[in-house]
């Protein structure tokens, strides 16, 4: 048999490339900086080749690193899933998953008890940090991101497709001031959500109001606050559809019957190795499955 670098070294190793820190994976493994410095160190002495590129304080992959990681990274986890195996009694199968909040409140949380009684070995780990898709492969498993497109090296589901609505709150329909016509969304602020910055020049542009001018633009990186804002008479919120069907909330109107086409969709995203692991590939296809995904 070849003989193998330390199982310690190549933990370290893996640490620092998904945390991006020797202080946070040292903090991770219970042991020192220096220490995991050093455990680091004997497995690109082992290897022959450095594996990071080292800027100051800073640790970043390099290509040998990137290679590595996609190499080893899986069977590390693989083995880490056995023992948690044989540990419990149960194969539990758990996946790490970015997701915008106001996906996961309106439509992946309603539909979970479903997938729980159908696999009540899978477990979920969400984390609702945004940059969903440049965290692939090191904090997260998947994701599912709102975007207009998505990079062509990663594997993605496009999982709807929506048009925009001017939200706002009952009141804004009654009073001398009233919001009846597009044009007078110059008085008001418009509401927008980071991850659709273009929603409201696509709405403008479809009204035949391309120089429309709202009296203030408000950004928000919460959906769930954005459609609250609205709601409360903050504004007119420029969301999708599906955002307001879900909402159900009845102190929201569409202010006008404006057929809007959305460059964005929420998509379902991996990196294409990782269909290969169970928990990726049981996640995506339930999701399909229950939530449906549309071509193109």
């Amino acid at each position: 048999m070849r003989r193998l670098p330390p199982l310690t070294a190549i933990e370290a190793f893996v640490q620092v490339a998904r945390l991006g820190s020797v202080k946070a994976a040292a903090e991770e493994l219970a042991l020192s900086s220096p220490a995991l410095s050093r455990r680091v160190q004997a497995l690109e002495r082992f290897i022959g080749k450095p594996l990071f590129e080292r800027r100051h304080q800073a640790l970043r992959l390099n290509a040998d690193g990137e290679r590595l990681l996609g190499l080893i990274a899986p069977a590390l986890d693989a083995m880490t899933d056995a023992v948690e195996v044989m540990t419990s009694g149960r194969e539990l199968l758990r996946l790490r998953l970015g997701v915008p909040p106001l996906f996961a409140t309106q439509r992946l949380l309603p539909q979970l008890s479903d997938l729980r009684q159908r696999h009540p070995e899978f477990h979920l780990d969400v984390d609702t940090a945004g940059h969903g898709t440049t965290r692939l492969g090191d904090a997260l498993d998947a994701a599912i991101v709102i975007a207009r497109e998505i990079d062509p090296q990663l594997y993605a589901r496009r999982l709807d497709r929506n048009r925009v609505f001017a939200l706002g709150a009952r009141s804004m329909l009654e009073g001398p001031d009233a919001v009846r016509e597009p044009g007078d969304i110059s008085r008001v602020t418009a509401l927008v959500h980071r991850d659709m910055a273009e929603s409201f020049e696509a709405w403008r542009a479809a009204a035949g109001l391309p120089e429309l001018e709202p009296a203030a633009i408000d950004y928000f990186d919460s959906g769930t606050l954005l459609l609250e804002a609205a709601a409360q008479g903050l504004g007119v919120a420029f969301m999708l559809e599906s955002h307001f069907e879900a909402a159900r909330d009845d102190r929201l109107v569409r202010l006008f019957n404006l057929d809007v086409e959305s460059n964005y969709s929420y998509w379902f995203v991996c990196r294409p190795r990782a269909l290969s692991q169970r928990p990726v590939r049981l996640f995506h296809d339930w999701l399909i499955a229950t939530l449906g995904a549309v071509e193109g």
